[in-house]
């Protein structure tokens, strides 16, 4: 009942004049976004961080929540036309939907895709708006020690799962442990890592790091590569129109969402494995097998809505515990600290119109972006050929201002720059960038409640393992090293056996 309350409370709240504009242009740019590979819901949300310092931050969130959902969606055209994914949640698209398009069939292979992502979007957000409140409410009963090892379990989960590498992905935690320290100490007063410089005694802003790391390193891609107009390669869309049974996708679209909800609950796995784990699960309870891979349209639907049934979901850890699913979760939990929305239990409570009406934003953006989707569908493959000579000064252009109307500092702009290069060579080196950036989130988490727990224990470290919270995820953390290691011994005696 409190949960409906909240809703209510909240409904005004989205509806206002400013918030709906911002969910329209968000999830249009969002669709933009996906569609032009190279770009990522990551990035555009990267680049609009700093534009929205000055929002409310309800408008901020409903125009965060649109280009989630959008380049979500945005994706599956350049998969489905060009058989390049435009996003990595894409890939699994490719399989049916490039193959429709070489048989003529592209207009509905887009239509399937379109309509697939907002049943996919819908389902997860309300599996948002009904999880997240009672997960909240558990986690008011964790203490100090708990979230220490909360925030253990955060940084291992993303550090180890998200790279093919684990050891680049603790390098990279690393990285971002460090620059979370950086400036005054919270208890004693100790200046850290400041150099001597006033900028920065208040510490590295989020703002500073989330635009260099997620917007600048796509820029300098684009601009050291070749132009690449006319990637649409002539393609027509004026073919063949036939008639589709859409109830058909029903157990499709069911399957797939709860496919896609329970992968987006679970760090580290995100849009990509859903996908191709629901296009799986399609094909094997298929009677006709064959059909798949060669344009078959349930494998569109089943990618496609998986895809996007993992964007809210994975906003439920992340939200209520400060445990995000993906790199683009970071991203939002990131900006949720840009507007003084410090995820956790207490956020509902303390905040709990802005947070429920950003859960309602992610199910109207859901709507929004299949009328965008059905309007704009013939603008949106002209975004195709927008040249990548002429994408990478803008993004750069709206970075550099964004991040300069903040504090008007030149400092900040050149430290994002830095960091922007610090990206780009982590990338280059296939060293992941969302451990550092959860690391500067979570490294201050854990830090605090080390140290408060230490001082209720009065320097016990028995302390830190007296509740049976703490063992459960104490128990997961270790279930987490683990992963790697037995990976690595079965991958090796499979190989023994084939040789």
């Amino acid at each position: 009942m409190d949960i409906l309350n909240h809703i209510m409370a909240a409904i005004p709240l989205v509806f206002t004049v400013e918030v709906f504009i911002a969910m329209i242009v968000g999830t249009t740019i969002g669709i933009a976004v996906g569609a032009l590979p190279g770009l990522s819901a990551t990035m555009g949300i990267a680049v609009l961080i700093p534009i929205t310092f000055t929002m409310h931050p309800l408008t901020a969130l409903g125009m965060i929540a649109g280009i989630y959902n959008g380049a979500m969606y945005g994706g599956s055209i350049p998969a489905i036309l060009l058989r390049i994914p435009g996003t990595p949640a894409g890939v699994a698209t490719v399989f049916d939907g490039y193959p429709m398009a070489q048989q003529g069939r592209a207009p509905l292979a887009l239509n399937i895709s379109l309509a697939s992502s907002a049943i996919g979007s819908g389902f997860s957000a309300i599996a948002l708006l009904l999880l997240a409140p009672p997960l909240a409410s558990i986690a008011i009963n964790f203490g100090p020690a708990d979230y220490f090892w909360l925030a253990l379990f955060g940084l291992t989960t993303i550090s180890v799962l998200m790279s093919n590498n684990p050891v680049k992905g603790l390098l990279s935690a690393c990285f971002g442990l460090v620059v979370g320290m950086v400036g005054i100490d919270f208890t004693t007063g100790d200046q850290r890592f400041v150099f001597d410089t006033t900028e920065l005694l208040g510490g590295v802003n989020i703002i500073i790091i989330l635009t260099g790391l997620y917007a600048i390193p796509p820029a300098i891609e684009l601009a050291i590569k070749s132009s690449s107009a006319d990637a649409t390669g002539g393609l027509k869309m004026e073919q063949k129109k036939e008639r589709f049974r859409w109830l058909s996708l029903t157990m499709v679209w069911l399957k797939s969402s709860a496919i896609g909800i329970v992968i987006g609950i679970i760090p580290a796995l995100g849009g990509n494995v859903a996908a191709l784990l629901a296009w799986n699960e399609q094909r094997r309870s298929d009677k006709d097998k064959s059909k798949y891979m060669n344009g078959a349209p349930e494998g569109v639907a089943a990618a496609e809505c998986a895809n996007n049934a993992d964007t809210a979901a994975t906003l439920i850890p992340a939200i209520t515990l400060g445990i995000p699913g993906n790199a683009v979760a970071a991203v939002i939990l990131g900006a949720l600290l840009v507007h003084g929305l410090r995820p956790g239990p207490d956020l509902f409570t303390e905040n709990g119109d802005i947070v429920y009406g950003f859960m309602l934003t992610m199910f109207i953006t859901a709507i929004l972006m299949f009328i965008i989707g059905r309007i704009g569908a013939k603008a949106y493959i002209h975004v195709l050929k927008v040249p990548s000579a002429l994408l990478a000064p803008m993004i750069l252009s709206l970075t550099l201002i964004g991040v300069y109307a903040v504090h008007n500092s030149m400092f900040e702009v050149g430290l994002m720059l830095c960091f922007g290069l610090i990206g780009f060579i982590m990338e280059k080196l296939s060293i992941p960038t969302a451990p550092a950036v959860l690391a500067v989130i979570l490294g201050p988490m854990a830090e605090e409640s080390l140290r408060r727990a230490m001082l209720i224990s009065r320097d016990s470290v028995g302390y830190l393992f007296q509740s049976y919270i703490s063992w459960i995820i104490i128990t997961m953390i270790a279930i987490t090293l683990i992963t790697p290691i037995f990976k690595y011994f079965r991958n090796r005696s499979k190989k023994t056996i084939k040789e």
